[in-house]
């Protein structure tokens, strides 16, 4: 890991003075993704600026329109186990809850969530050409072992999947991300704020330099009725999914006016066909619905060598999770979806 200058900041117009984006500033919270691109010299930094004695953005704060404001130095742990968060927007608590380890969630911050590097194995492996971390260079999984790999939303220069399961639940719920400049300040849409890697795979996120994410806000509508959060991986423990599925809907007489999907594992971003969510307004909550709405998410998907059982797995996955969250439930242990 190279030498760098440290620095600690304690309002917001302190880190954006400090920063020099010509100059490998980075801001630092959590660490828990940044320390590691540090270590693999994945990245290089000549300044980290320690924002957590930023107090004001720890607060999560209920706004007068009924949104919710999510502070971005907020821990994982601390969103998860809020009680607002658990009774409101219960769907992104579970998220929140499948990812990492608990030490990990106790450290790890909402912002940097966000900004989460994916964990495909070429793009760690320095020996190994990569068009993420060397632009121009190649994508070994496309030709090599791709079992995590996307099946949507890919390009030739990179196949790489998102990691986070935070976000899966994000994007379901329409968030708004929050970002501080020297220029000023501006808010995002959660679904424009990550990319699919086209030709430059390099470029995760819009966020621009020196920008620095101060807040995420949720919508009023939480789908505290109809949710459900399932993440399939190879180990029950500290795994980033195969395939993972945010849900929320809303019923009425059995008829769904409401749809959210969002599905994790598959793609560069947490991947939403609006289209798919349109199909079931109207429609009765039924697995014959659901398996539609899933081929619809999944239209035009393209499998490589060693993941193409995940086009498989990602129906099963959303039709299942669909169910689930007619039933949340169901979501406890040894119990089974609605029929």
């Amino acid at each position: 890991m190279n030498n760098f200058n440290y620095t600690r900041v304690t309002t917001i117009a302190q880190a954006l003075q400090k920063v020099n984006v010509n100059r490998g500033t980075h801001y630092i919270a959590g660490g828990t993704n940044l320390i590691d691109l540090l270590k693999y010299q994945l990245t290089q930094a000549h300044t980290l600026i320690d924002i957590n004695e930023i107090q004001t953005e720890h607060h999560l704060i209920e706004k007068s329109d009924g949104s919710l404001h999510l502070g971005a130095l907020m821990t994982n742990a601390d969103t998860a186990y809020h009680p607002i968060i658990e009774k409101r927007y219960p769907l992104l608590a579970k998220a929140i809850l499948a990812g990492a380890s608990p030490q990990i969630r106790n450290m790890a911050t909402n912002g940097g969530n966000l900004l989460q590097r994916t964990r495909c194995y070429y793009f760690y492996d320095s020996n190994s050409p990569c068009n993420k971390r060397e632009p121009g260079t190649g994508c070994s999984a496309i030709d090599g072992y791709n079992r995590i790999m996307a099946i949507v939303g890919t390009s030739d220069a990179c196949i790489a999947v998102f990691p986070s399961d935070m976000c899966v639940a994000l994007a379901a719920l329409e968030a708004v991300v929050h970002f501080s400049s020297p220029l000023g300040d501006r808010a995002l849409p959660f679904a424009d704020f990550h990319r699919l890697p086209g030709d430059t795979p390099h470029i995760d996120n819009n966020l621009q330099p020196g920008e620095l994410i101060t807040g995420i806000d949720l919508p009023q509508e939480g789908f505290s009725k109809y949710y459900s959060y399932l993440k399939l991986r190879d180990r029950n423990s500290y795994a980033f999914a195969l395939v993972s599925v945010a849900t929320g809907l809303e019923l009425d007489d059995g008829f769904i006016t409401k749809a959210r999907i969002a599905v994790g594992g598959i793609a560069h971003r947490p991947w939403r066909v609006p289209a798919a969510e349109l199909f079931l307004i109207g429609k009765t909550a039924s697995r014959e619905n659901f398996s539609i709405a899933a081929d619809i998410i999944l239209e035009g998907a393209k499998p490589y060598k060693y993941n193409s059982f995940k086009i498989e797995l990602a129906k099963r996955a959303i039709i299942r999770n669909c169910l689930m969250a007619l039933d949340p439930e169901s979501q406890l242990p040894g119990a089974q979806p609605s029929a």
